[in-house]
């Protein structure tokens, strides 16, 4: 048979020689009894250093990683013992000088009379194939992320539209205001970390996002994370992003939301609610500017800066170790105080319009005004709730009101939330005795105002005068007594 087989190598001899791709004659051990030309190019082996010789001892005694490859496991085995066609291009041939090449094979059997007398083997050089392959799966997994991100960061852009009419603007002209949105500008233009801190409804938010829009990151999102809404146990998932199988129920990669801010700037909303191990993994981004997928052991770089905020005291905080200092300290390169808008009042107006206007589109209805009675209670009133309780209670005002004037009843502005800031505080000796659940509001406002008065010897205008203590203008405190009948009786 071996000579019937030199008979056919012999007589297809040109043939071989002029193909490019490698051809092999194995016998019935995987012995090479014929070697083409292409076949010792390929794998730098001579003439000599082929015939003979095992396939398996030369080419196929390892795997892409050089574990281990036993003969008896390759197609080729099969091809041999079983007789049946075999191909494969998921392995590799090793050359004489010991480096390798991804291959593509084919081997036939050889039988003459249904037994298999031996094979034929055809390789070729797909190297180069492979390589395109590789970069075609890293380009569409790229493809892939970038999608996952751009439907991400639309999720937010949509999440935005929807918020838009309620804190995205700043409205006010108050000294107060103007002197926090002076040092915005200052620290608008650098990648500094910046601290909000300020009571609930101020409106931390709207300077987070006039900060990132005066800011060289303006083209990139601003992504929001309330630290305060999510649960304990998925807040580093929510930040950093975690692999498939991370843990259960992540049945697929989900980027973070700093990997989704990369570029651009995260507002840390509700910052003191982190639990230690998340800001821990917070101190590492500010510090090292990179982070890790939970499930994952490589590291993504980021460039993303943050602004956060709270209504906590940070630093009772550390010295309780509730809040690390280092993180604190990284946090707090700039903090920014977001004033009350009991120090505010005479922004009221202002934002009382806004809002109007907000309830006017949102309704498909036309409001001019406030009522004068109206605005004066608005304006005595302490706002414990800030600018989001302004804005509750005009759109409930808007939807009660039967004209384009609106009107305010005093159960309105009474929350029953108490403030420890409210004017009360500032005047020296006022304290409020009675029963304060079975009086009226304006018979509240009117022992408040006499008191103020009494303490000011009855001056209503100029400096530490009545009107200035409350913070209004002298002829609408005058209008408002006419109105409570206070006077003067000693």
């Amino acid at each position: 048979m071996a000579e019937r087989n030199r008979q056919l190598e012999a007589a297809n001899q040109p043939i071989l020689d002029s193909v490019g791709d490698g051809i092999y004659g194995l016998d019935l051990d995987g012995n090479i009894t014929f070697a083409n030309p292409a076949a010792s190019q390929l794998t730098g082996y001579s003439q000599e250093g082929l015939i003979g010789h095992s396939i398996h001892e030369l080419h196929l005694y390892a795997r892409w990683d050089g574990s281990p490859y036993h003969f008896i496991e390759t197609g080729m085995y099969q091809t041999l013992k079983q007789g049946i066609a075999k191909q494969s291009d998921s392995d590799v041939f090793w050359r004489h000088s010991g480096d390798h090449f991804a291959v593509s094979w084919t081997c036939t059997p050889i039988k003459r009379g249904g037994e298999v007398q031996g094979a034929v083997l055809a390789f070729r050089d797909i190297t180069q194939r492979k390589r395109q392959e590789h970069q075609l799966r890293d380009a569409l997994a790229e493809v892939e992320r970038l999608r996952d991100r751009l439907q991400a960061e639309n999720a937010y852009l949509q999440a935005e539209v929807k918020n838009e009419g309620r804190f995205d603007s700043i409205v006010g002209e108050s000294p107060a205001l103007k002197s926090v949105l002076d040092q915005i500008d200052q620290v608008a233009p650098t990648n500094s970390s910046v601290l909000i801190i300020g009571e609930s409804g101020t409106g931390k938010e709207a300077m987070a996002r006039a900060i990132h829009d005066l800011s060289p990151r303006r083209d990139r999102p601003l992504i929001k994370v309330n630290c305060g809404a999510i649960t304990p146990t998925l807040i580093e998932s929510e930040l950093f992003g975690h692999e498939k199988g991370a843990f259960t129920g992540a049945t697929k990669q989900r980027q973070g939301h700093f990997e989704l801010a990369d570029g651009g700037t995260i507002f840390l909303d509700e910052v003191g609610e982190l639990p230690l191990d998340a800001q821990v993994k917070l101190l590492r981004v500010l510090q090292e500017h990179e982070i890790s997928r939970l499930g994952s052991e490589s590291s993504l770089s980021v460039d993303v800066r943050v602004i956060a905020a709270t209504n906590r005291d940070l630093v009772e905080m550390v010295e309780n170790g509730t809040f690390r200092m280092d993180l604190f300290y990284r946090l707090n390169v700039f903090p920014l105080t977001v004033p009350p808008l009991r120090d505010r009042r005479e922004d009221i107006p202002l934002l009382v319009n806004k809002f109007l206007a907000d309830q006017g589109r949102a309704q498909g209805r036309t409001f001019t005004r406030l009522t004068e009675d109206g605005m004066e209670l608005l304006l005595a009133y302490h706002w414990p709730g800030n600018i989001r309780e302004l804005q509750n209670v005009i759109e409930r005002a808007a939807i009660l009101a039967r004209d384009q004037v609106v009107p305010i009843a005093p159960h309105l502005v009474n929350s029953g939330i108490s403030s420890n800031d409210e004017p009360t505080s500032s005047l020296p000796g006022f304290v409020l005795d009675g029963p304060q659940d079975f009086v009226s509001l304006a018979e509240n406002e009117a022992f408040y105002i006499r008191r103020v008065l009494q303490h000011t010897n009855w001056a209503v205008a100029g400096k530490g005068g009545a009107a200035e203590i409350l913070d209004l203008p002298a002829s609408t405190l005058r209008s408002r007594m006419k109105k409570l009948g206070i006077e003067r009786t000693d």
